[in-house]
């Protein structure tokens, strides 16, 4: 194939993606900004695992990581992702009829199977960046999650007109959404056609796979990933606690989820250019930027409680997860060969997705127990540890270089 032919299908690949990022993916802001309101809104007078569900959102998608890269090494990644289309839509049939019959855990459960579906959707950007050649990777990344934009208004607005739907049970409505949702993203991703998905396609590559740990051990590696958890784990945190706050500030419930409709869309937006941002300053410097941002949040959401307070402090939690994520992501594809890319990636996703569920718990709790506040003043030392890593790295670079 012509290096004009690979550009192509690798943005074909990017485009398909990217289209069910925004179909599939908008089940991940209908289960944030519903989960804990629903969860709420089924328990009794302790509200403190309200954000459970959202928890077993993100635990499903940290237990699905490892099975989702098991799976599509041995199906191919298009018949891996069409699955998981499809666990996405029973969780949100779960959902609904959990809330159909008041059961709190049952609700949870289905929340558990919408993160199992969504953990596929991860691996979307890996697809794109594995199958495409390599000045193209940080924008194909970058394409994919941009379908993310689509997700950010097709979601909320889901949630939003639907949530009455089977009133007087609430939220059902949401959670049946997810169901059509899921099933047109399945269509979209029968379209796909990569190169290498076939069964142990990481096999093509001459070169032989290392030990896990020799790959885990780079200092590149921790530092990619230490980033990329840092990044998602706080705008998770954050994010998760955010309806909770806006509500119990007086702002009604479709106002805290159009505020995560903002959020989601400033996660996805900056995408058409990080991929752009990437190739001119190097990924280093995108992530340095991202966790700034998140900091420069932390700061806006600690200025007042106005309801424009809160979005923007929304605002400022996407961009910086998106750049930091991104970027971090892109450090981490660096950091090992085709052979390796299933173990590592799922691995990878594994340890994210655990410590992003581990905050979103905590976010529920932190907030019933201290407040808005502290869910912020979190953000400061965990992002400037992350500066502080990358100072590390960036510095043994230069001396590797000057030696």
């Amino acid at each position: 194939m012509s290096e004009r032919a690979l550009y192509r299908e690798a943005q074909r690949t990017a485009l398909i993606l990217a289209a069910a990022q925004a179909l599939v993916g908008a089940s991940a802001p209908i289960a944030i900004s519903m989960g804990g309101l629903a969860g709420s809104y089924l328990l009794g007078t302790d509200k403190s695992l309200a954000t459970a569900p959202v928890t077993g959102y993100n635990v499903g998608v940290a237990l699905a990581a490892l099975p989702a890269a098991m799976l599509m090494r041995a199906v191919g990644r298009r018949n891996g992702f069409v699955a998981g289309a499809g666990v996405a839509a029973l969780g949100g049939a779960v959902s609904a009829f959990a809330l159909f019959i008041a059961h709190f855990w049952l609700f949870a459960f289905g929340m558990l199977l919408v993160g199992g579906g969504i953990a596929f959707t991860q691996q979307y950007r890996f697809a794109a960046a594995d199958n495409a050649p390599a000045d193209f990777k940080p924008r194909a990344i970058s394409w994919v999650l941009s379908g993310g934009i689509f997700a950010a208004v097709i979601g909320p607005q889901t949630a939003i007109h639907m949530r009455e739907l089977f009133a007087p049970v609430m939220f059902a409505g949401a959670f049946v959404g997810i169901i059509g949702l899921a099933g047109l993203g399945a269509v979209v991703l029968s379209f796909l056609r990569l190169p290498k998905d076939a069964p142990q396609a990481a096999l093509d590559d001459h070169q032989p796979p290392r030990p896990l740990f020799e790959i885990l051990r780079q200092p590149r590696f921790v530092a990619a990933l230490f980033c990329g958890v840092s990044s998602f784990a706080l705008m998770t945190f954050v994010m998760t606690g955010a309806p909770l706050a806006m509500v119990g500030c007086g702002f009604t419930p479709d106002e805290a989820t159009l505020g995560i409709s903002w959020h989601v869309m400033a996660m996805f937006a900056p995408s058409f250019v990080t991929g752009r941002l990437i190739a001119r300053f190097g990924k280093e410097k995108v992530v340095a930027v991202g966790l700034l941002l998140l900091i420069g949040c932390g700061l806006v959401a600690l200025s007042g409680i106005a309801l424009w307070q809160f979005w923007l402090a929304l605002i400022l939690l996407g961009v910086g997860w998106n750049f930091g994520f991104i970027g971090a992501t892109a450090m981490v594809a660096d950091c090992y060969r085709p052979s390796e890319r299933n173990k590592v990636q799922g691995v990878h996703d594994l340890i994210l997705f655990s410590l992003v569920a581990f905050s979103s718990l905590m976010s529920g709790r932190v907030y019933n127990a201290f407040g808005w506040d502290l869910l912020n003043w979190i953000i400061f030392p965990v992002a400037g540890s992350c500066l502080l890593m990358l100072a590390v790295v960036a510095l043994r670079r230069r001396r590797a270089r000057a030696a």
